[in-house]
């Protein structure tokens, strides 16, 4: 209370005196008194008065004895009192002490013993058909009493198996999410169901295990060879039962009473029902439910997609083949942005689309429609010419093919001296062997092939008059689609007069065979070449593979006059921005302006070394034949690390993409960007001038895991590296698609990798070896059938060779002394470490140039 203006009776003169200070008894007695006597005081004489006032003077002198005694027995009772009150604190404070320590023990108890044991929620999305049921359009909306009815029967029934099962005490409850219907009849019911489970029972939980429960529940009661069973007497079509671990995230984004969850139905064929989303600043993760008219597929087409590209990581649309995000049951996955329209089917009425846009304007663009299970069947009689085509696609095309299609073509030729042969554009065909058909199940007259998929145009001839092509779908989600023209052929005599016949079936002209280029896609025509004649004193035209090469072949060096000529363009010539070609074919950054708009020396900040330290006593510490590197002598380098360990190499090609190999990729868990860290800048590991994160891995489409066909990769950072750390870090150059190498190259392969095969121990320093790349007609001798995305390099008794660790780390070459350093090669394969007659085998760039700007600077 403020004492200036509180609420007492304010104070007169002469009352505060001793009263206010003395004891509460004496005092008072004494004021009263005093105040008795002030009265009589008026009608005595002054002696009175007098022997009043010395009263009152020894009644003051006592009341201040007893005052000052007041006091003194205060502070001493204050005094007595203190241990009290310390002791209360020293109470209170052991109290806090105790309980924190309580806390303390407790929480590392828990994280230490009782979290081991905790349990925690695992969840699983599944789907099954529920036949001999009628369904009724009640069974679409959730929120009906038909709808409930059912589910909680269905519930009731699938809640019995799993709690009379080896995972009972495990087993907390389902959710029945979904109905629908197909061509199949009864009920197709989509449900969640949650486990709670202690860490250490996980494994009794596997997604296989809880499938298996339920699959053995109806699979007793399989009879006369019918696929419905009955689920404690709910019958239930037992192929129909697809069951996924899921995440719980999945499970409360999309589970009842989700505000982003939207359900539309397409009853009207063909008719294009509008899908449209948009994100705002703050982003969404949403979910959009379609469902058809029995007896119909949906087809969704993908008009425009604004989001940014990040391996689904952040921003995606995956598209599933159900009404719930189960794994077996992905369609396709769009993890960038799409520009031209692309469109998918489902294999059933049913589809989910989840959107998982980031911050930032993100939209998307869009429509589905219900169309009909079209019979894919065609008979067609091909005419006598050659020139005369008809077309064949794939089934739903352009669509994306589906997981589960079939098509049958039959065709039959005029005469039994014709033959089929169809034409692909990006797609292949080959004998099957041991392993099974991912891209594609062929059976042509009773020989079974197998597809994939390939970056250039192929024809497959079949001998006979009469065809029948049956294709299958094999894939586990949404691929490209195909398109084929299909025309006759005379089976004596397949190619034209005059021409040769590659392996991939095309027909090329004789005099093109060895000419340097690979006209037959496969290098068919170009292996096993004798050496051209050098004819530099005849009046001839030189060979043109050595014309303008960069190196001297004639002792008048005339093959190297008259570089810069304008010629017809071919893969052989080097092409200007201006779309004019000239003889020089290295003309790429060699420092000189040999194109008339100055283009081939554009973006030349590349391929040169920033030495600092000159070492000529590196110490010879042997890496498969290599040595220590240089401080600043490959600046391209970067060692990759998966989980904190050294996995991989790549190269710089910009300030913000690198370049490695596929395979360094290709599993599901070294797909996550997430998980990689690119080191740059680094001569001995833990000596990075730059740490980077990775932002986006793009694996080659046409990658080839069984053989490492199209083994290459692009890395897009997080952050571009400053060009402050220019001194340390260099781009390496990428070859122009007419680069050639000839024998003044000198190319070097480097890495963290093992010495040797048997190795166990990483080098910390980075290492070089020097190899010399071979012919392919030597790499074939070497291996086989090298794809012509791939070249060797090595030497002859394997003593300098790359190694494990080392994949996805460059082959640099350089021109001459001095020039800049290009990429030629990527580490790919081989057949162990160093061995004699085994050289490396790497990814051929400058077949992917076209593919690596498409990346860079389109993306």
């Amino acid at each position: 209370m403020n004492r200036r203006y509180g609420g007492a009776r304010r104070e007169q003169p002469g009352e505060r005196g001793r009263c206010a200070t003395g004891g509460p008894n004496q005092c008072e007695s004494h004021c009263a008194v005093k105040r008795q006597g002030s009265i009589i005081t008026e009608h005595l004489v002054k002696d009175v008065s007098v022997e009043l006032a010395t009263v009152d003077a020894i009644l003051d002198k006592l009341c201040k004895k007893y005052s000052r005694r007041r006091r003194r027995a205060e502070k001493v009772k204050k005094a007595k009192k203190k241990p009290l009150v310390s002791l209360q604190n020293l109470v209170l404070i052991i109290t806090v002490v105790v309980f924190v320590m309580v806390v303390i023990m407790w929480s590392l108890l828990w994280v230490f013993t009782f979290r081991r044991e905790s349990n925690s929620g695992v969840y699983f999305a599944g789907m099954f058909r529920v036949a001999n049921v009628e369904f009724i359009p009640e069974y679409r909306h959730a929120d009906s009493s038909e709808f409930v009815s059912m589910a909680n029967e269905i519930q009731q029934v699938v809640s019995k198996v799993y709690r009379s099962s080896s995972v009972s005490k495990l087993y907390k409850h389902t959710v029945i999410s979904d109905m629908s219907n197909n061509d199949k009849g009864g009920v197709l019911v989509h449900f969640w169901m949650i486990f709670v489970v202690p860490r250490l029972k996980t494994p009794a939980v596997c997604e296989e295990c809880v499938s298996a429960i339920f699959k053995d529940s109806v699979l007793t009661s399989l009879k006369n060879r019918s696929s419905v069973g009955f689920l404690l007497g709910l019958p239930v079509d037992i192929d129909s039962i697809f069951i996924n671990i899921a995440l719980r995230s999945d499970y409360t984004s999309i589970a009842a009473g989700s505000e982003c969850v939207d359900k539309l139905y397409a009853g009207i064929p063909d008719a294009k029902v509008p899908l449209n989303v948009f994100s705002s600043w703050g982003g969404l993760s949403c979910h959009v439910k379609l469902t058809s008219a029995p007896g119909s597929i949906i087809r969704l087409t993908v008009n425009r997609l604004d989001i940014d590209a990040s391996d689904c990581i952040y921003d995606a649309l995956t598209v599933y083949d159900a009404l719930l995000p189960m794994r077996a049951k992905t369609l396709h996955s769009l993890c960038e942005a799409v520009r031209v329209p692309v469109s998918l089917v489902s294999t059933s009425n049913v589809m989910l689309l989840s959107f998982r846009l980031t911050q930032g304007n993100k939209s998307f663009r869009g429509f589905f429609q219900a169309v009909p299970e079209e019979e894919c069947l065609s008979v067609a009689e091909i005419p006598v010419s050659p020139s005369e085509a008809g077309e064949m696609t794939s089934p739903f095309y352009p669509s994306l093919l589906p997981p589960l299609c079939s098509c049958t073509w039959r065709f039959q030729t005029s005469s039994p001296f014709l033959g089929v042969a169809l034409k692909f554009q990006n797609y292949i065909l080959s004998p099957k062997d041991l392993t099974p058909c991912e891209h594609g199940w062929w059976k042509v007259n009773e020989i079974i092939y197998c597809g994939r998929y390939v970056s250039h145009t192929t024809v497959f001839r079949i001998p006979e008059r009469n065809v029948e092509v049956v294709f299958r779908c094999s894939s586990r989600s949404a691929e490209m689609s195909f398109s084929a023209t299909y025309s006759s052929f005379n089976i004596s005599q397949p190619c034209p007069e005059g021409h040769f016949l590659c392996t991939t079936g095309l027909c090329v002209e004789k005099e093109r065979r060895c000419d340097g280029l690979d006209d037959c896609q496969d290098e068919s025509d170009e292996v096993f070449c004798s050496k051209p004649f050098k004819n530099c004193g005849s009046l001839a035209p030189l060979h043109p593979l050595y014309v303008c090469d960069g190196e001297k072949d004639c002792p008048n060096g005339l093959d190297e006059t008259n570089c810069t000529q304008e010629t017809g363009c071919s893969r052989m010539w080097y092409q200007c921005n201006n779309g004019a070609c000239i003889l020089k074919k290295n003309a790429k950054c060699d420092g000189f302006h040999d194109c008339l708009d100055h283009s081939d020396e554009k973006d030349c900040a590349c391929g040169q070394p920033v030495k600092r330290v000159i070492d000529s006593t590196a110490r010879q510490e042997r890496v498969v034949g290599g040595v220590n590197a240089i401080e600043g002598e490959w600046p391209w380098q970067v060692s990759l690390h998966f989980s904190g360990h050294l996995y991989c190499g790549a190269s710089v090609i910009t300030n913000e993409w690198l370049i490695s190999a596929a395979h360094c990729f290709s599993k599901e868990r070294l797909s996550d960007p997430r998980q990689w860290i690119a080191y740059m800048g680094m001569l001995t590991q833990g000596s990075a001038k730059h740490i980077a994160e990775i932002r986006r891995i793009v694996v080659h489409e046409f990658y080839n895991a069984r053989n490492f066909d199209y083994d290459i990769a692009l890395l897009q950072l997080r952050k571009a590296w400053p060009s402050s750390l220019a001194p340390f870090i260099q781009p390496v150059c990428l070859p122009a698609p007419s680069q050639t190498l000839t024998e003044g190259h000198r190319c070097w392969v480097t890495g963290w990798g093992y010495r040797s095969e048997q190795d166990k121990v990483l080098p910390t320093v980075l290492q070089k070896a020097e190899v010399n790349v071979l012919s392919q007609s030597e790499c074939k001798r070497a291996y086989g059938p090298v794809s012509p995305r791939m070249l060797c390099a090595g030497v002859p008794g394997g003593e300098r060779d790359a190694c494990r660790g080392d994949s996805g780390g460059p082959l640099s070459c350089q021109a001459s002394e001095g020039g800049r350093w290009f990429l030629i090669g990527i580490v790919s394969w081989g057949s162990g470490c160093g061995r004699p007659n085994f050289p490396g085998v790497y990814t051929r760039v400058v077949k992917f140039i076209y593919w690596i700007n498409s990346h860079i600077y389109n993306s």
